[in-house]
């Protein structure tokens, strides 16, 4: 988890714009640098550094002697790079997993580098030699990317949109900033002035595809039937393996705990797998909520049986309310559940910064998505419009919950890892006939369940439990923390915005005074960009005016609750 940013043809002085790379220190909080490129004085890399894997010659733009002509910025984890450094018996200079990139490059080309690479990655790389720039980000984006890109060839590019918002350059209007599609790379011709031209963008990995990697995988092969106990067996085998190349890391690893399903078996598989592989700390988990909170008690129980170093954060309405325009400044969103759902996660990983030494964070992130998580995939009217959903939502995660996620943690130095986006196990599970997907008998989730039935890996209780959005069960059963905000905002936004709320904001108009406060809030910060995301986070099949699964008639609470 770095925080990377490059400008190729600037108009203005770079000392003045390197100001702008400032604006996203807080993803690399160890070290940075700014660099010019030889020969093109009008270009420059910016670096932030988070220092996870080789302390020594991890800084960026990585350079190697064997490719005087190539310079690498990205920001990610490359999980297999032993594994091809081996499989194509690449001389390493360094132990940066990055440097993958640049061997693979060199001997297969960007396409053929992209779609080998397995793990989470945005990544600029400047070829000198054939004058071209190449922008790449993963299947799933998981590490962010925006670029900036003017009618004369001038080309910005950071991790955050923040970095570029106040960028110079010699336009007449405002130059439109966009976030860089995942799972594609774009190549440009690098002209003698430094300024650039796109030649092609394409797409190199689809969720929905066995990844190119996988021919050279160390993973055993899995059998192809559908028997119900084969696949089950598979979906343990894939998760497992999934968690286990997320171990590679030197600094110390963590994971949020939210007592639900899908952060329940990643922290449980993460102590397992911590204890097998001789980690010299135990493992924390990490817990927000108010005190009688269903998250939080949920997650007790879980930390309890797998023998975790568990923390609990407390926070009021009130605090979390204070949050919300730092919140919504780092997000640059203003899609109502993801900042309803990141206040919390921000919270906790502000106690993470502050408190411990954990920087590696493990979370649950994408299972819904995967694995037709959420409530509303009851009323799916087939198991076909169900499984084209899904992938709806994976393609959507860089808008939400991959968005949140990153964002939250990153706003305080932490580096996020989220197995169940791992691409073996989400390219699997969506092969999976589209029947033995659906919730069933009341439960969704249903498969994903049954695969860790009978291990003991966590409580049955939890095994079980139903779907809870994050956003409701920080807050007690009686009263979710989105109610709270609401009735906090309900003064602040009048009738009357609301009556021309679809004149004021023609773009996605905000249904509700909520909606309205956090665009307000947008706007002050991020004016003119609403087009970063294409429609709110909303449940499909239903008549919804909420994104609250609590709003929902179909909505059951544990009886336990």
């Amino acid at each position: 988890m770095c925080g990377i940013w490059a400008l190729f043809g600037s108009d203005e002085c770079l000392s003045v714009q390197c100001t702008n790379a400032m604006k996203i220190a807080h993803r690399g909080p160890d070290a940075f640098r700014f660099e010019n490129v030889n020969g093109f004085t009008n270009c420059c890399f910016g670096f932030h550094r988070l220092a996870i894997v080789d302390q020594l010659y991890g800084m960026q733009p990585l350079r190697i002697k064997k490719f005087p002509f190539l310079w690498l910025c990205y920001n990610g984890e490359i999980y297999n790079h032993h594994t091809l450094k081996q499989q194509f018996e690449f001389d390493y200079q360094t132990k940066v997993d990055g440097e993958i990139l640049l061997h693979l490059y060199d001997r297969f080309g960007i396409g053929k580098m992209a779609s080998l690479l397995d793990g989470v990655f945005a990544f600029i790389l400047l070829d000198t030699a054939n004058r071209k720039v190449f922008l790449g980000r993963d299947t799933y984006g998981v590490r962010p990317l925006f670029k900036l890109l003017t009618d004369d060839g001038f080309l910005a590019v950071c991790s955050e949109s923040k970095g570029l918002i106040n960028i110079t350059h010699a336009m007449s209007t405002p130059a439109n900033i966009v976030p860089f599609l995942p799972g594609h790379y774009e190549v440009f011709d690098l002209k003698q002035n430094g300024k650039v031209q796109s030649l092609t963008m394409e797409q190199f990995h689809c969720c929905t595809q066995e990844p190119a990697h996988a021919t050279y995988d160390t993973m055993e092969r899995l059998s192809t039937s559908f028997d119900e106990e084969t696949v089950k067996s598979n979906i343990r085998t894939l998760f497992e393996n999934a968690v286990r190349k997320r171990l590679m890391a030197h600094r110390r690893i963590g994971c949020l705990l939210s007592g639900g399903l899908d952060s329940s078996l990643v922290a449980a598989t993460l102590v397992k797998l911590a204890k097998e592989e001789k980690l010299q700390y135990p493992i924390q988990t990490f817990a927000i909520g108010s005190d009688d909170s269903p998250d939080v008690i949920a997650a007790r129980k879980v930390a309890a049986h797998i023998g975790s170093e568990h923390h609990e954060v407390n926070f009021t309405a009130e605090e979390g309310i204070q949050a919300v325009e730092q919140v919504i400044l780092h997000l640059e969103s203003y899609d109502i559940t993801t900042i309803r759902a990141s206040v919390g996660m921000y919270l906790v990983s502000k106690y993470i910064r502050e408190k411990t030494d954990s920087v590696v964070i493990f979370s649950g992130e994408g299972s819904d998505e995967l694995t037709q998580g959420y409530i509303y995939f009851h009323k799916a009217p087939t198991p076909r419009a169900a499984a084209e959903d899904s992938v709806r939502l994976m393609k959507e995660l860089y808008m939400f919950d991959v968005l949140r996620a990153d964002r939250t943690t990153a706003a305080h130095g932490l580096e996020l890892r989220v197995p169940f986006l791992d691409h073996r196990f989400t390219a699997y599970y969506l092969s999976l006939p589209e029947e033995m997907r659906i919730p069933k008998h009341g439960v969704e989730k249903h498969l994903l369940r049954e695969s860790f039935k009978g291990l003991n890996l966590i409580p049955d209780e939890i095994l079980w439990r139903r779907k809870e959005a994050f956003s409701d069960g920080v807050m007690s059963v009686k009263k979710s923390w989105y109610t709270c905000l609401q009735e906090h905002v309900d003064s602040m936004v009048n009738d009357d915005q609301m009556e021309k709320a679809h004149k004021t904001f023609p773009h996605n108009p905000p249904p509700t005074k909520e909606g309205y406060y956090f665009r307000q809030v947008f706007e002050k910060h991020y004016p003119g960009r609403a087009q970063w995301i294409c429609h709110y986070w909303m449940p499909r099949w239903i008549n919804a005016v909420d994104p609250s699964a609590r709003t929902l008639s179909i909505y059951k609470p544990d009886k336990d609750q």
